[in-house]
């Protein structure tokens, strides 16, 4: 049975599929132009079915021998389920049909890529850039391949040739923002997105990488704006109202960035990160109970995420429940015990315990993750001297101070322990190197001592470098 039948509407896209599937059913042949086949294999493609995809395929060559277009999807299809070789395979026979159609060399050098053939890669592109008519297409695929081998610069070049073929590519826009992000250069960044507005500023993808980069150099009310632009846009960007949550909990505006964070739900299930940052704005507020609601809103829907589970052993803690947050502090080290925040919490927990040995050994971990960490050098030395134990003290706020050099109150809490120690001219260097790094900060040593409030010496040292300011 031969019948021709041509394609059109999506309706008509239906009435094809169903004749097609109709003469599988009754073994028989029925004839589709070429147009026809192709959009049923489209069909196929948004169903996620390749299999049928490459049936369809096979059956539209044997009644179109000379189409390329069909071995053309093939290649697609089967580079889509990772048959590098049939795909290459497939466009070697549509080369020699039309060695001119540079599609073939786009498929083959994005094939090329994902086997780590970056020389035969990028030669494929050259080739298709020879005869394409969609160059913005090759430009960006050489974007993607300066970038597989860590040539940013150069990725940005041709990311940046695609937009100005297509400045609706917004994958293009997209992945300039991560070059300029992995190369530290967010100033650049910034230029490039304000002159790419000036000419495109209905742009949405524009506005939000901006607000991402402005948010990289903690200029946190221009990436308001730039988010705020991004939504007056595109009102159902989820990604710009969470980043513009972000910004708003950087600047300690933590209502406002609740009610920005809950806006995502309209548009976008809720996600873990989402309900982890409203616990935390609400922690900061310190609604303990709002916080720990959202924590555990986060665990529920992605069990695996060590901060909501830390988020709950904060509310815990702050309620005076040590016991119950160290359970759920531990919990988020099973996750990532390599995180110094977890530890740092976990020994605070331990020392308000009194469990002294358990503490000391969750200090000496932060420390060990997070070397520049002056407040956990501090706290951990302080436990040592609580516990009488001052030369290991001496020695943790030594080791601090290494790691450390220019921090003014290691030197000040060094001073306080020689002095206590009786080691008075060590204390005293100690103290003027404190107070010629930092001199405003010396109350501190009063803070921890307050007896040398009334040493004369101390205090004459103390004028000498404070007099003036």
């Amino acid at each position: 049975m031969e019948e021709e039948f041509e394609f059109g509407s999506p309706e008509e896209q239906r009435v094809s599929v169903d004749r097609y599937e109709e003469m599988l059913r009754n073994e028989d042949q029925y004839f589709f132009d070429s147009k026809a086949f192709e959009d049923i294999i489209d069909y196929y493609i948004t169903k996620n079915d390749p299999i049928k995809c490459l049936e369809v395929i096979e059956f539209a060559s044997a009644q179109h021998p000379f189409k390329i277009s069909f071995l053309i999807k093939k290649a697609q299809v089967l580079a889509n389920t990772f048959q590098y070789e049939p795909a290459l395979q497939a466009l070697s026979k549509a080369e020699l049909l039309e060695p001119s159609e540079s599609e073939i060399n786009l498929i083959r050098g994005a094939i090329y890529i994902c086997l780590q053939e970056i020389d035969l890669a990028e030669e494929s592109f050259y080739k298709a850039l020879e005869n394409s008519d969609a160059k913005d297409e090759v430009y960006f695929q050489m974007g993607e391949l300066y970038q597989l081998q860590g040539q940013y610069e150069k990725a940005i070049h041709y990311l940046k040739r695609c937009l100005k073929l297509n400045k609706e590519n917004q994958e293009a826009l997209y992945e300039i923002a991560f070059c300029y992000d992995v190369l530290d250069k967010q100033k650049e960044s910034i230029e490039f997105y304000l002159q790419y507005i000036d000419t495109n500023p209905y742009s949405f993808a524009s506005w939000y990488n901006l607000g991402n980069a402005y948010l990289n150099v903690e200029d946190f009310n221009s990436a308001i704006d730039a988010y705020d632009y991004a939504i007056l846009i595109k009102d159902d960007f989820s990604s710009a109202y969470f980043n513009k949550g972000n910004a708003l909990l950087n600047l300690d505006r933590y209502t406002e960035a609740i009610e920005v964070y809950k806006a995502t739900f309209e548009y976008e299930t809720p996600s873990a990160d989402t309900c982890c940052s409203i616990g935390e704005c609400y922690e900061k507020l310190e609604q303990m109970d709002q916080a720990r609601e959202y924590y555990k809103k986060a665990v529920k829907l992605d069990v695996n995420h060590s901060d909501a589970w830390y988020g709950i052993g904060v509310t815990l803690d702050f309620e005076d429940r040590y016991f119950e947050s160290i359970h759920y502090f531990k919990k988020a080290l099973e996750l990532d015990d390599e995180n110094a925040d977890y530890w740092f919490a976990i020994a605070d927990a331990r020392y308000k315990l009194k469990q002294f040995d358990q503490s000391l050994e969750a200090y000496a971990k932060v420390v060990e993750l997070n070397p520049d960490d002056a407040e956990a050098w501090l706290d951990y030395s302080s436990l040592l001297y609580e516990l009488n134990k001052h030369d290991e003290a001496v020695e943790v706020i030594n080791e601090a101070i290494k790691c450390n050099p220019d921090e003014a109150s290691l030197y000040y809490r060094m001073t306080a322990y020689l002095f206590v120690s009786g080691k008075y001219t060590m204390a005293l260097n100690y103290l003027e190197i404190a107070l010629n790094t930092e001199p405003e900060k010396h109350h501190i040593l009063f803070e921890y001592l307050p007896q040398l409030q009334g040493n004369h010496v101390i205090l004459d040292i103390i004028k000498k470098y404070t007099a003036n300011n």
